[in-house]
């Protein structure tokens, strides 16, 4: 399956010199623990970083500093791992693992934002194919019994 059938396509994004309050706000308002720093070149959104909630915390409030001194270009995590919105479920997990991290941009072949999936989504899928394996496994032998009388 294409990762593009999974994820979520309303990406929450900033530019890199939106002020990490703007960052907090935009997370809040829209229910989301990330945020997606974009170039905009040529009408498309490049994503070039993000910005976590997890970020936020670690590099400001942690440390007792006025986060309204920095920017999403001073707490990205850049360059940002993408994932191409053809490659499949198992590619994508790999690529989770292999650099440990729970959010990927999805992107088309020209490298412009297409979307956004994360461990989450993963979790639910995984969550709902298990549960339908689990029904046929559970209706297996009865519907056996209907046919073998």
């Amino acid at each position: 399956m294409p990762i593009k059938e999974c994820c979520n396509i309303g990406v929450v994004c900033c530019e890199a010199d939106a002020a990490v309050p703007q960052l907090a706000e935009l997370m809040r308002k829209h229910h989301v623990g990330d945020v997606i720093v974009v170039e905009h070149r040529e009408g498309r959104r490049i994503p070039v970083g993000i910005v976590t909630d997890r970020d936020i915390v670690i590099e400001t409030v942690a440390l007792q500093v006025d986060s309204g001194v920095f920017t999403a270009g001073d707490l990205m995590s850049s360059p940002v791992v993408t994932v191409q919105q053809d490659d499949g479920f198992i590619e994508t997990l790999r690529l989770m693992r292999n650099n440990k991290i729970r959010r990927l941009p999805v992107v088309d072949a020209e490298g412009s934002l297409y979307g956004i999936v994360t461990a989450d989504d993963i979790i639910r899928l995984l969550a709902m194919e298990l549960s339908m394996m689990t029904a046929a496994i559970a209706e297996q032998p009865l519907r056996e019994g209907r046919l073998r009388k």
